[in-house]
């Protein structure tokens, strides 16, 4: 009968670490690291604003039955809890009915449900639905990072803008109008689409109420900045009507994660006469994702004054984002482009936008919950790094209406 091997000699050879070295080595290695910094981080966080939103939920939805033990329980869903209840708003953020009031907060969320830009699949005008329903699969607080939003910053929906389905030039004065309102607030605007046209209006809104430069960072496999597509300013097009605007120079565009086989001849050929920056992803996988934000930081912010990003969720492979308009596979991984978003949020911005969710096309939600985590990346490395509100000192020629 064939033996089995003893430990002694299956492990010939390899001579034993030293009792101490093995007692106290991997604990002090872990100790070093992210997981255990991010236990220690959360101490330091408040619990303030999340016993405020009990206290408060209590008060607006009645206390709960008295067979309720925990009687921070309300009758009726109000707040963050249960996650599966209540009615959506981004991350059930308050609602801002009067949206003078939005002024109040450090950053809104803005829906534009717009698909009339779309040239191959709609669907982009149920992307703000879309992406408030799964958000309220999230919590404010990122272990990571060890911010909680609810504790570090004040974050409200306003709604939606009231777009005019088959007018692009309309819809497009009321989004910029609409955003033009709220970054003259002072709240820090957060898009989200609908189809990638609303960039332009998006961008406008931004740029007509400041004399200061503004830089872009677009992730995307398109190169989007053609003059026309199918005679009108489509989804394709939006970065040669953006980069027109005398404060927003072609030089501090940065596009990451262009290419593949959907890329309009037309599109390249305007990039390179105008010299616009583009980094594919063969060119982040070389350089690495560190680098490819130092790069992008460095040039979107040449000479400028503040950083507005654009977020095409078809960016990534369209394997992890089936529900998007105009799917590409070989983008970006989603921990990927959510480790350069977070780095070059870090340097602060004046706007963001999340466009092309799709939801009747997507798969259990997966795309919607992309672009949420979009969102909350990018304000989150912004309060990790102080720079939530940095937008506010180019606001010098706010709109009132």
């Amino acid at each position: 009968m064939r033996s089995h091997p003893t430990r002694s000699t299956r492990f010939a050879g390899l001579a034993p670490a030293p009792a101490r070295q093995r007692r106290h080595h991997p604990n002090f290695e872990i100790r070093g690291m992210q997981g255990w910094k991010a236990l220690e981080s959360e101490e330091k966080l408040s619990e303030d604003g999340w016993r405020k939103e009990q206290q408060w939920a209590l008060d607006m939805g009645l206390p709960g039955a008295d067979s309720i033990n925990d009687k921070s329980i309300p009758t009726f869903a109000r707040g963050e809890l249960p996650h599966f209840a209540g009615i959506n708003t981004f991350m059930k953020a308050p609602y801002v009915e009067n949206v003078r009031d939005v002024g109040k907060y450090d950053a809104a969320v803005v829906g534009i449900p717009f698909d009339s830009g779309t040239t191959y699949r709609p669907g982009t005008r149920f992307g703000p639905q879309g992406i408030r329903r799964i958000s309220a699969l999230y919590t404010p607080y990122n272990y990571e990072l060890g911010v909680d939003l609810r504790e570090q910053m004040t974050l409200c929906d306003v709604g939606d803008v009231f777009t005019i389905p088959a007018n692009l030039e309309k819809s497009f004065d009321q989004i910029s109008k609409g955003v033009s309102h709220v970054f003259s607030s002072g709240a820090l605007p957060v898009m989200l689409g609908g189809d990638h046209s609303i960039g332009f209006p998006c961008v406008r809104g931004i740029a007509e109420c400041t004399s200061k430069r503004i830089g872009i960072i677009h992730f995307d496999r398109h190169i989007d900045i053609q003059e026309k597509d199918l005679d009108e300013r489509m989804h394709t097009t939006p970065w040669y009507w953006a980069t027109n605007l005398p404060n927003v120079s072609p030089k501090n565009l940065v596009q990451l994660g262009i290419g593949g086989w959907q890329v309009p001849r037309y599109g390249v050929q305007e990039a390179r006469k105008r010299g616009t920056n583009v980094l594919t992803i063969d060119d982040i996988e070389k350089i690495g994702l560190e680098k490819a934000a130092e790069i992008a930081l460095e040039l979107a912010w040449k000479d400028a004054d503040a950083v507005y990003i654009s977020f095409d969720v078809d960016s990534i492979d369209c394997g992890f984002v089936p529900g998007t308009g105009w799917p590409e596979p070989g983008g970006f991984l989603p921990r990927e482009a959510l480790k350069i978003l977070g780095l070059v949020a870090a340097e602060g911005l004046c706007g963001l936008e999340v466009v092309e969710v799709s939801p009747p096309y997507d798969t259990s939600d997966i795309t919607a919950l992309f672009g949420t985590r979009v969102v909350v990346e990018a304000l989150g490395s912004m309060l990790a790094h102080g720079k939530l509100g940095s937008h506010k000192h180019i606001i010098d020629k706010p709109v009132s209406f």
